[in-house]
């Protein structure tokens, strides 16, 4: 099947370096003292060193200066939590990132919760999501929620009046988009259905979608007739599946069949490089967020 013509591939690489190119040339012009971000990690999962260094790097670019504290994988709750308080009362420190997933004996929502809401610039913290649902602009949105709204705004997806599609409901991604979508502004303004694992007839609702975000986390779910022509598509998914032909054995592919779903489709951003760029690049701009907050109390 041929593209539509009017198909636009979302290029969320492109996006987020315009907007960290946008954050640099803004602390570039900052006098004194600069935005500190503060990473935790705990364990060495090899895919949490590798979005903490990339995290580190694009700090780096933008001239947000980064601390990493590394904890060990048997960390109890009393040391890091320690941790986290010592950052909270550290003036230098505007942001505090702490690595998902932790070890299981954590619980990660306590753990979100101690980070003081005025440096939670992953958008975790229980007042955070508060502060979302009231559409009280002074919080921090989770930072791949955050992601599709630029991604949205940035590509001119009309939302207003339209039916946003949500596929799963977790607290970091489902849930916020989905009140995002909703709120009394633009990108919003949308008629917002959220579907999940529970949902009967899913392709019945999937295909009246003008905008569909598909967040579950299952290989390309999402099938060429579970949509319908014109649909705008955020692909959240990144998944491994197995692939003799890579060197690494493995390819990434969002939890949309792209193949099938992309010719009918008005915009649809591609796995890898459509929302995962964007979450680095909000991150940043929350925690420069946190660093003016903070100069003016």
């Amino acid at each position: 099947m041929a593209l539509l013509e009017y198909m636009k591939l979302i290029d969320g690489n492109a996006i987020a370096e315009s907007i960290i190119e946008e954050l640099a040339v803004e602390v570039g012009q900052l006098s004194g003292k600069k935005p500190v971000v503060a990473f935790i990690r705990v364990g060495d999962d090899p895919a949490s060193v590798s979005y903490v260094r990339k995290k580190e790097k694009t700090a780096e670019r933008i001239g947000i200066g980064s601390r990493l504290y590394l904890l060990a994988e048997d960390v109890n709750k009393e040391e890091l939590f320690a941790q986290i308080d010592a950052l909270n009362d550290d003036p230098e420190v505007n942001g505090i990132l702490i690595q998902a997933p932790l070890p299981k004996h954590i619980d990660e929502t306590e753990t979100f919760n101690r980070v003081l809401p005025s440096k939670d610039v992953d958008g975790f913290n229980t007042l955070n999501i508060g502060k979302l649902c009231q559409e009280d602009h002074q919080g921090f949105v989770a930072c791949t929620p955050a992601g599709i709204v630029e991604l949205i705004e940035r590509s001119g997806i009309e939302t207003e009046g339209k039916h946003v599609v949500v596929l799963g409901r977790s607290q970091i991604v489902g849930k916020p988009a989905a009140l995002l979508m909703m709120r009394k502004a633009l990108p919003g303004n949308a008629t917002v259905t959220v579907c999940h694992s529970r949902t009967k007839d899913l392709p019945s609702i999937t295909r009246q979608a003008d905008v569909l975000i598909a967040a579950i986390g299952r290989a390309n779910f999402v099938t060429g007739d579970m949509v319908k022509e014109g649909v705008a598509v955020i692909d959240v998914g990144i998944n491994r599946v197995e692939d003799a032909t890579k060197e690494r054995g493995y390819r990434l592919v969002g939890d949309v069949e792209f193949e099938a779903v992309a010719p009918k489709s008005s915009h649809i951003t591609p796995v890898p490089g459509g929302v995962g760029p964007m979450t680095v690049a909000m991150l940043m701009h929350n925690t420069l967020r946190a660093f003016k907050a903070a100069k003016v109390t």
